[in-house]
């Protein structure tokens, strides 16, 4: 008797939730693409289904997936690199992104179409927990390898983890923590509307964990109008609850993130660093330092004192216990206690070495010099890498008013397929002999990438990579491409404003990631975005029954 409770529950929890589309969302969120085909694959053998119903009254899906493939192909025959092979593989793999993106969406518009609302927020729940699931692995993981409950002050190992920590938290995605940060700052958005308060706060957990500076802000503008305009006083105190964790987080956990958001601020604003990165220390000896922080020459330095210091404590009478110097510790038996090595010490702050992934973007600086008039002047740059590319892009178009329409096609300017085709291993491989690289990519967004990334990694942040959806759609789309997002893709959703309850700020907070990142190619979060926003509109065609608000 006592199982059958048990048993009751799994049932339920079984009858409840689309085993199919969470199985869908777990591979389809993973980093590798190959898994995302698998998940494709996977789902359409489960269910057959190509009835995408695109029209241009009343369409089913957005109107944007065909039209930025139709805009993609004009301009592949209005530029006329038809005839390079290796433009060619691009090309096609640029087309593939968009089917691919096609395919997802029309399986997550039959999930809702054939299931409750009840049934797809319990899907969406399992999904949430699985990833703070895999989030917490990835501290815990991080917290057993440091020996540090705190990581995030953890300033061992040339700081690798430290402010970094955030950078390992990838959850169930394995991409960049940037994407766990976003998928939780949905999660957020949504549980709060749906008065999930415990989801709520494992979202705002997780988010937080993953340090994002960026999402904060936008979470944190999210939060304002929910507060003012759409919340009743349970939310209300969630919300403060939430702002709770972020100032417990940026004060106690991690203050020197808070540190560095504020001087990012500060620099792009006052155009210099307000605080400079460590200086490296010369007062610690040579001998207390690691191998891998020491030239060729300090290497030999280090050997030679090694031997001197050996020989002179060898040949030098025996110092008496009572007149070694008060600041030396001893055993009763006379022993010296050596000091421990302080990690905080500027020596051990920063890896003198160039990593070897940098090592490669040098080397491509040192061969196209003439080609990347940013890079090849070794200067940092007070003005964010960000705001470069877009004053790139429009000096693009000033230069070639001809291709405002049209754009200068896929991955030819700003893209993360534009990127991958370097086989620069930049967002995965490709292969070397199918590299592909456009003048006007080399000369203006690749040039501002490698200016910061290929130096220090203070300067690997959000705010100097060129990574935008509207970059992307304006330079290689064209005008029209820009003009399709908003009419045929955000006006699809945002028409039900009058009836939408988390959608609204949900399509606020999609428009702010819009600016940092290239979502659509990541074939991540999107579709997450997709499948709440269609939830919503279904919900809000609902009649309001007691059984519809309880579900």
């Amino acid at each position: 008797m006592t199982q059958t409770p048990i048993a009751f529950n799994f049932k339920k929890l079984k009858s409840s939730t689309d085993w199919k589309l969470l199985l869908f969302l777990v591979l389809f969120l993973d980093v590798k693409l190959a898994v995302k085909v698998v998940a494709i694959c996977l789902i359409y053998l489960l269910n057959l289904d190509f009835k995408f119903g695109f029209k241009l009254k009343g369409s089913r899906l957005p109107l944007f997936y065909p039209l930025i493939i139709v805009l993609a192909i004009v301009s592949y025959l209005l530029n006329g690199r038809y005839t390079n092979l290796n433009y060619n593989l691009v090309f096609i793999t640029g087309i593939g992104f968009w089917l691919v993106s096609v395919l997802a969406i029309h399986q997550i518009k039959l999930a809702v179409e054939r299931n409750t609302v009840a049934v797809i927020n319990q899907t969406i729940i399992i999904l949430f927990i699985i990833n703070a699931a895999v989030s917490l692995l990835n501290i815990g993981v991080i917290i057993i390898h440091t020996h540090a409950l705190n990581p995030f002050t953890y300033q061992g190992e040339y700081q690798k983890y430290f402010i970094s920590t955030g950078d390992f938290i990838k959850g169930l995605t394995f991409d960049s923590s940037i994407t766990n940060s976003v998928l939780n700052a949905f999660g957020v958005v949504y549980f709060l509307t749906r008065k999930n308060f415990l989801m709520t706060l494992v979202c705002m957990a997780i988010l937080l964990l993953t340090a994002s500076n960026f999402i904060n802000i936008f979470i944190l503008m999210i939060f304002a109008v929910l507060f003012v305009f759409k919340s009743n006083r349970d939310q209300k105190s969630i919300i403060i609850v939430c702002l709770g964790f972020l100032v417990v987080f940026m004060a106690k956990i991690s203050p020197q993130n808070n540190d560095y958001a504020l001087n990012t601020i500060k620099t792009a604003i006052y155009k210099k660093p307000i605080i400079t990165p460590w200086v490296f220390d010369k007062s610690v000896r040579i001998t207390l330092r690691a191998d891998s922080t020491l030239t060729p020459e300090e290497k030999k330095e280090k050997i030679a004192t090694l031997y001197i210091d050996s020989l002179y404590i060898a040949h030098s009478p025996k110092v008496a216990h009572n007149t070694l110097p008060a600041a030396v510790v001893t055993t009763q038996t006379g022993k010296i206690i050596l000091p421990k090595i302080n990690l905080n010490l500027p020596g051990y702050q920063w890896l003198r070495s160039t990593p070897i992934e940098q090592i490669q973007l040098h080397d491509f600086v040192t061969a196209h010099e003439q080609d990347l008039p940013i890079s090849r002047t070794h200067r940092w740059s007070p003005t964010p890498g960000k705001i470069t590319g877009m004053k790139q892009t429009f000096n693009f178009f000033r230069q070639h008013p001809a291709k405002i329409f049209f754009g200068e096609g896929i991955g030819s300017f700003s893209s993360k397929l534009a990127f991958k085709a370097t086989s620069l291993n930049f967002s995965g491989s490709y292969p070397k002999k199918y590299s592909y690289i456009n003048p006007e990519f080399l000369s203006n967004h690749l040039d501002v990438y490698l200016a910061f990334f290929s130096r220090a990694a203070g300067t690997h942040s959000l705010t100097n990579s060129p990574f935008s959806v509207y970059d992307q759609l304006l330079s290689e789309y064209g005008l029209l491409g820009l003009l399709a997002l908003l009419v045929f893709y955000i006006w699809f959703f945002a028409r039900h404003y009058k009836k939408l309850t988390y959608g609204i700020p949900l399509l606020i907070l999609l428009l702010s990631i819009f600016f940092i990142d290239y979502w659509f190619e990541q074939l991540s979060v999107v579709i997450l975005f997709e499948l709440m926003l269609f939830l919503d509109i279904k919900e809000s065609q609902l009649p309001l029954t007691p059984k519809t608000v309880m579900e």
